[in-house]
């Protein structure tokens, strides 16, 4: 019995002391600035136009010809042109090949940020594409990026 109180005792001190407040600081994020996907389609215009917008240099990048076996990667750069902060909540390839790398840290409106893509040729020949879903808090909340290449078979 002792020892079972002495864990609740113990237990309810880290939780307790785990539970204070931090004052918000620069560049942090609200509950507000992450929309529901599903209910952005019964925004008014106006609510709209408050979302943050995520805008690519470019959605498509080619590697051109690689041979089997490089790890190649690119930065596709994007800028906040929205109202709100953008957060990227997921980045994922259409096939273990390729990996992703987001920001972590929200984009605030007018700045700029990058997407990591590395693809790893090892296992593929020929004209590859992959897509990387990007999931963020925008309208529509999924954006797609791609990478191609040709990739050769060393002799």
């Amino acid at each position: 019995m002792r020892k079972l109180t002495f864990i609740l005792v113990i237990f309810s001190l880290i939780t307790l002391s785990s539970c204070h407040k931090k004052q918000a600081e620069e560049g942090d994020f609200k509950v507000s600035d992450v929309h529901c996907p599903q209910t952005a389609e019964g925004m008014s215009k106006k609510d709209a136009g408050k979302l943050p917008v995520i805008t690519f240099e470019t959605t498509n990048y080619d590697f051109g010809d690689v041979i089997q076996g490089e790890r190649l990667t690119y930065a596709f750069k994007f800028k906040n042109t929205g109202k709100s902060n953008l957060i990227i909540y997921s980045s994922e390839a259409t096939c273990g090949c390729t990996t992703s790398t987001p920001p972590k840290a929200p984009i605030r409106p007018g700045e700029s940020g990058e997407i990591q893509v590395t693809f790893d040729s090892k296992s593929q020949k020929g004209k590859v594409t992959k897509r990387i879903l990007v999931g963020a808090n925008t309208y529509p909340a999924e954006n797609i990026i791609t990478i191609t290449a040709n990739v050769s078979v060393p002799e």
